[in-house]
């Protein structure tokens, strides 16, 4: 009897659905520079939860994303351990994905799904590019 309850306790325990991700804080804009390979993994991050809260028509926690995105692409030029493939077109490339990241808070505020999946289609081919190993 004490095992079999045992056993439920954990399997009851172990079912449990995980928390909710805690959005990404923004970064602090009078802050030093951060490595490349941080800013490319909150990017992900970032695009990760845009993704996630367009599959669930959760506008305002896209455009939450989208703003996020916006800001980390502002702080990739700045980056410090830029692999040296990434330097020289860097600059570009972080503008691309802020001016894509600001499309997508503009689509998620007018709620236009169709719009929105495009975008974030190339959100995510913008931070793939932006790999440190090619």
């Amino acid at each position: 009897m004490r095992r079999a309850l045992t056993l439920a306790v954990l399997l009851v325990a172990g079912c449990q659905l995980p928390a909710d991700r805690l959005p990404l804080k923004p970064l602090p804009e009078d802050g030093p520079p951060l490595p490349y390979a941080e800013l490319l993994t909150r990017a992900r991050l970032q695009a990760g939860q845009a993704t996630e809260a367009f599959y669930v028509n959760k506008w305002t926690d896209l455009e939450d994303a989208a703003k996020g995105l916006e800001q980390t692409a502002r702080f990739l030029p700045k980056a410090t351990d830029v692999p040296v493939k990434q330097k020289d077109s860097l600059p570009v490339s972080a503008g691309d994905l802020g001016k894509e990241a600001g499309k997508l808070r503009e689509a998620a505020k007018a709620k236009v799904a169709k719009q929105a999946n495009e975008i974030l289609q190339r959100i995510h081919l913008k931070i793939r590019e932006l790999r440190l190993e090619n």
